[in-house]
């Protein structure tokens, strides 16, 4: 015998799946038991009837929520969890575990000396860190070298702060990161893992930029990369870095420097230049090919640190905490990561003062914004040379720009103590002379820079990967 009800149906439409509402489905199940009973029945919740008739209407209510939930899951743009890894499978990828801070470090030594992937180094927190591509130390006593912390997760490590040699090897003589590291990523998010599945898309193609942005990312601990091309047949300046002719352009920070050259060989077009302070050989181990194999020297960015400032503001009551700079600048720094849900900073991204605004509301109503500033040396306010001996800073001589008291000054040798500022003036006034910095140090004569968070907005050329500190995120109150 035939079924009826008076229940409205789920129906099918242009927007998907739509369920009833919670009265339509009750309004139905109370007609239906009515129906039943021969009509007459009191429709009031209170009754028996209309408990059963309650009753019957969620379970019919969750069944539906149910079915809805799954048809969104059947859409990228809404999957999450396990669904989204079922939809990423179908590309041959899955999502990222937590993934190391990564840290350029300047190791010193003999001539010839092969300091080899795996090496270790501690900083002065304890973390230990991993070599992730060897190399030999050449002429010059110096050769740059990635080391990835052997935890995941976005642990910092600010510049100067990697400088032991956990296991010795001879003619190593030293270890130290200029600048601070590029901090790790927890497991990786629903909107990366969609961003990354989408560019996968693209990395089954060959020849095209996004099909070597998406081989790049699916190396192991590749934390960002950038891809870009010039296609003229003369040299151009893009994003801050002059390119050559016909060429292309990948900047990685983390990952093996061998898987990265393979994963851009397989991908970019045939006969294109590189571009890059990183070369590494690739053999053709194709099928058809026997030893020697055929070798190409791939070339690739392995991009400087830009230290960014921060000059935070808030209105000082009697709600603001002890701790309220702490809590601040931890707040941006896991902003700055994504780690808020956000985007994190970027090669080549433009960085807006306004992305932190949300992470420091969020800490409470106590934190009132007054204002909040960047600033980094791609908008230096002086270059100059210095040297300092305890508190006092003595410029010798002056590039550019003028020098003032609340300037953050920078190096790229590491040197110099993260956070260093100019607290007052001595003999000079902008120009060359003396001057009182923050923190107590010895340095040798050097290029420096000034720079101050004054800024609403920032560019990050795509030879730089932007990184915070604790130390360079100034909190005041008002």
């Amino acid at each position: 015998m035939a079924t009826t009800t008076n229940v409205p149906r789920p129906t099918f439409g242009p927007r998907g799946f739509v369920i009833p509402s919670t009265q339509e489905v009750l309004d139905g199940v109370q007609a239906d038991i009515n129906s039943a009973f021969g009509g007459g029945l009191n429709p009031s919740l209170e009754t028996p009837q209309g408990q059963l008739a309650s009753s019957e209407a969620a379970v019919v209510l969750n069944t539906d929520a149910d079915f809805l939930f799954l048809t969104q899951m059947f859409d990228p743009a809404y999957a999450f969890g396990r669904y989204q890894d079922a939809l990423a499978r179908i590309y041959f990828i899955s999502r990222n575990p937590s993934q190391p801070t990564v840290v350029a470090c300047v190791c010193t030594g003999l001539e010839g000396v092969v300091i080899a992937e795996g090496a270790l180094s501690i900083d002065t927190s304890g973390n230990q860190y991993v070599c992730t591509g060897g190399g030999t130390i050449p002429a010059s006593g110096q050769i740059t070298l990635n080391f990835a912390n052997l935890l995941p997760g976005p642990i910092p490590c600010p510049a100067g702060t990697l400088n032991q040699i956990y296991q010795a090897v001879p003619g190593w003589d030293s270890i130290t990161n200029p600048s601070a590291g590029v901090l790790g990523n927890n497991v990786e998010t629903r909107s990366e893992f969609e961003a990354r599945r989408a560019a996968s898309v693209a990395h089954n193609s060959i020849g095209s930029l996004p099909s070597v942005l998406g081989q790049v990312l699916t190396v192991a601990d590749v934390i960002d990369a950038y891809v870009t091309e010039n296609v003229s047949n003369s040299p151009q300046t893009i994003g801050g870095v002059p390119l050559n002719p016909n060429s292309i352009y990948v900047a990685v920070v983390g990952g093996s420097s061998d898987d990265v050259a393979r994963a851009i060989w397989s991908r970019k077009a045939p006969g294109c230049a590189y571009n890059g302070n990183t070369t590494v050989t690739v053999l053709d181990e194709s099928p058809g090919y026997v030893p020697p194999y055929p070798s190409y020297s791939v070339s690739f960015e392995r991009p400087d640190a830009l230290p960014i400032l921060f000059a935070v503001e808030i209105n000082n009551t009697v709600l603001v905490p002890a701790d309220a700079a702490t809590q601040i600048q931890n707040a941006i720094i896991n902003a700055f990561a994504g780690l808020d849900g956000g985007p994190r900073a970027k090669i080549g991204a433009t960085l807006f003062a306004s992305r932190f605004y949300a992470p420091v509301l969020a800490l409470g109503s106590w934190a009132q914004i007054v204002s909040i500033k960047i600033g980094s040396t791609n908008n230096a306010s002086a270059s100059f040379t210095g040297s300092i001996a305890g508190t006092t800073l003595t410029v010798s001589a002056v590039a550019a720009g003028t020098l003032a008291v609340g300037q953050t000054i920078s190096d790229t040798s590491g040197a110099l103590v993260v956070g260093t500022r100019i607290t007052a003036l001595g003999t000079g006034s902008g120009g060359t002379g003396t001057y009182t910095v923050s923190n107590s140090q010895t340095v040798g004569s050097e290029a420096m820079k000034s720079s101050v968070a004054s800024l609403f907005e920032i560019g990050v050329d795509i030879d730089q990967i932007p990184t915070v500190t604790a130390s360079n995120i100034i909190v005041t109150l008002s």
